[in-house]
């Protein structure tokens, strides 16, 4: 049972909410609203949908001053590692966000991959919710604070880490086999709104590794995540 209140992320965020509803939205999971539906409120869908541009925009921001001579490309690419679910689940750990997440039984109770993505997405929630209550300003300083501040961007510019796992791939397979990968869906489970798909990456017909996730593409990274593992690339 929770025992911590939204007003106490609050004070622990380090945000003064005039309107608390949007932080307490943020907090809340599609799930729960459907296991409750006489609780009132809504899922946090739509302020994950606002976080995440208010976020890739200061991102982007950041990173367009900090390198002024890398090109579009390039910076795409740090940013989409600045803001993966990963960093993201990093984030939402420092804040203690689970702890104030409203969520079906069943989601509360699972773990992994999955829970990674509700805390990833929650964490872009409140980002739309902080933007929504004060403004662009204090969004920003928030990202600066936690995600910007806590990401080591210089090794990730230096050791390479933004090439994504599916290039990277790509890159390995044609350089040792001359055989460009292919991804095909194997199967798809859950409900519309919590769909889990799962590929496998081939090299011709050999099935090299599959991977799990809540889209194609990241069921793509995670497959060619495990084909460079398997293969030693």
């Amino acid at each position: 049972m929770k025992t911590k209140s939204i007003e106490d992320l609050s004070k622990h965020i380090g945000v003064n909410f005039s309107d608390i509803s949007f932080l307490r939205t943020a907090c809340t999971h599609r799930s729960y609203i459907n296991e409750n539906k006489t609780a009132g409120g809504t899922h946090n869908e739509r302020l994950e949908f606002l976080g995440d541009a208010v976020l890739e925009l200061v991102v982007t921001s950041f990173l367009f001053r900090k390198y002024p001579k890398k090109q579009e490309g390039e910076l795409t690419a740090f940013r989409s590692s600045i803001v993966n679910t990963v960093s993201l689940t990093i984030v939402a750990e420092k804040m203690g966000l689970n702890d104030y997440m409203l969520m079906s039984k069943g989601e509360a109770k699972d773990s992994g991959r999955a829970r990674s993505v509700i805390l990833a997405n929650a964490v872009e929630a409140v980002i739309g919710a902080i933007y929504m209550d004060g403004g662009y300003n204090t969004a920003a300083n928030f990202i600066s604070q936690y995600i910007l501040n806590t990401i080591d961007i210089e090794e990730i510019v230096a050791k390479k880490t933004w090439i994504d796992a599916k290039s990277k791939f790509q890159e390995r397979a044609q350089e040792k086999v001359g055989i460009t990968p292919s991804y095909k869906t194997l199967k798809e489970t859950g409900p519309d709104h919590n769909k889990i798909f799962t590929l496998g990456v081939f090299l011709g017909d050999v099935q090299v590794a599959t991977g799990s996730g809540q889209s194609k593409q990241e069921a793509e990274q995670q497959a060619a995540e495990k084909a460079l593992t398997v293969k030693g690339w």
